[in-house]
């Protein structure tokens, strides 16, 4: 190829393949570059392989309800770790595939190879030197792995391995409790393995709202052994490896480190693009057009390292996409900040979180899930969600939840918070029964309980009855 390309995507995960759809679209003078198996993170080792397997611990984490149930015989059930791990990957593969077939027609257009930038126009793969307009590059993530832990071999896991393996050890500890390492910890925890959680922070999944972190902490504390606030260390030893944290001493079988993914920019050549990069070698990225500086080179997804989780990813790809294919960029508002960890209950965060929030000026409203009808009668009565509004206006600014139905009533949340509406607003809404929504309403009551009355009822008013209709 010795034209000048139009574009060059670097990587083929969610944000390069969202950019590809924009892209091909305007110009067929492209290439998209892959280093690595095609297929996305999220498809691979990510959100579908983890839900997979937390879908099989939750199923078998049932059968601790049955009694209550009158169902009778839940002690006969056995998990079947090699058939779990069998599904999770028979269902992975399928998710893969759907994402490798838009790349497959490509042809030439599709390379396998590791990119070198060479100028902010120029870039080499393969021994290659290739030219564009534009660069977008979008090279995703890996898994955060201290270097000395790497002599623990096999031992060690991380999700690109977790799931590859034949069966799982009887003891397992998981060090980190971000997203990731939560939703693990109580999957591994409920599929029968003996597993103590690690994380040098006092909080856990993202959480900001004191409240809301010990609700949390203690139901996944009911769980498994949670050890928070001191580092772990990890050493190998005769039986397994050794993991210290304060005074605490464990000895597993093996670890998953879920530490967080780091972005793929290593001797990538950001460096020769002529302008600063911050201590991580971050250059500086604009969110609302994915621009690179004043560079004709944007950066989307997981390599940019600002919000990654799938739909902002696929959204960052969609506008380097198409602003890679303009004279002028584009500036895009981006969606209402939504974050869901599938534990269970599941735990959200909803616009802003408590931490960013002016509380002289907000006001939080609350619902325990505990006596909730709904939740009772499903035995899913546990958890709380945390509303916060402008004292002022009344309009909602965010939630953030350890509750049952969270990934629902978080969907529900946004959309308000996008539509800018107020508690009354809200309060307005139909909330049938019995369903664990009428704990949101809950919340909502106690947040208008603070906010000056507008109403009788949380009905609208209506003009006058029309006798004379009836004369």
């Amino acid at each position: 190829m010795n034209k000048t390309l139009d574009v060059i995507i670097v990587g083929a995960g969610s944000a390069g393949l969202a950019a590809l759809r924009e892209v091909r679209k305007r110009t067929q003078r492209f290439v998209i570059i892959n280093d690595g198996p095609w297929g996305t993170i999220c498809a691979r080792v990510g959100c579908m392989p983890s839900k997979t397997l937390i879908e099989a611990a939750n199923a078998f984490h049932r059968r601790g309800t049955f009694e209550e149930f009158g169902i009778r015989g839940a002690d006969q059930l056995t998990p079947d770790i090699p058939a779990v791990l069998r599904r999770v990957r028979r269902l992975r593969d399928g998710f893969v595939a759907s994402t490798v077939k838009a790349t497959e027609e490509l042809g030439k257009r599709a390379i396998s190879g590791r990119v070198r930038l060479l100028a902010p126009d120029r870039l080499e793969v393969n021994g290659v030197e290739l030219r564009a307009h534009k660069i977008i590059i979008a090279t995703g993530s890996r898994p955060v792995v201290p270097t000395s832990w790497n002599s623990l071999g096999k031992r060690l896991l991380t999700t690109d391995t977790l799931f590859e393996q034949d069966t799982l050890p009887a003891r397992m500890a998981v060090v980190g409790m971000g997203p990731i390492g939560v939703e693990m910890a109580q999957a591994l925890s409920r599929l029968g393995i003996k597993v103590a959680a690690f994380s040098g922070s006092q909080t856990v999944a993202g959480l900001t709202d004191p409240q809301v972190i010990a609700v949390a902490t203690d139901l996944l504390g009911s769980e498994f052994p949670l050890h928070l606030g001191e580092k772990a260390e990890l050493s190998a030893v005769s039986d397994g490896v050794q993991v210290r944290a304060g005074s605490t001493e464990v000895v597993v079988d093996s670890v998953l480190a879920a530490l967080g993914r780091r972005p793929n920019i290593d001797d990538l050549g950001l460096e020769t693009l002529g302008i600063p990069l911050d201590q991580r070698g971050m250059p500086p990225v604009n969110p609302s057009t994915m621009q690179v500086a004043d560079l004709p080179i944007f950066m989307a997804g997981d390599a940019n390292d600002q919000a990654p989780l799938l739909h902002e990813v696929a959204d960052e790809g969609y506008i380097a996409g198409i602003n890679a294919t303009r004279s002028t960029s584009i500036c895009f508002t981006r969606r209402i900040p939504l974050a869901i960890v599938f534990s269970d209950p599941d735990i959200a965060v909803v616009g802003s979180r408590f931490q960013a929030l002016d509380h002289a000026k907000t006001l939080v409203g609350e619902v325990h899930f505990d006596r909730q009808g709904r939740a009772r009668a499903g035995q899913r009565n546990k958890g709380i969600q945390r509303l916060y509004a402008d004292a002022g206006s009344g309009r909602l600014l965010g939630a953030e939840m350890c509750a049952p139905a969270g990934e629902h009533m978080a969907h529900l949340l946004a959309l308000a918070i996008d539509r800018s509406l107020t508690v009354q607003e809200l309060l307005r809404l139909p909330f049938y029964h019995p369903v664990l929504e009428e704990g949101l309403r809950t919340a909502l009551r106690t947040l208008a309980a603070q906010l000056p009355t507008v109403s009788e009822s949380d009905l609208t008013m209506c003009g006058a009855f029309n006798t004379e209709a009836l004369d």
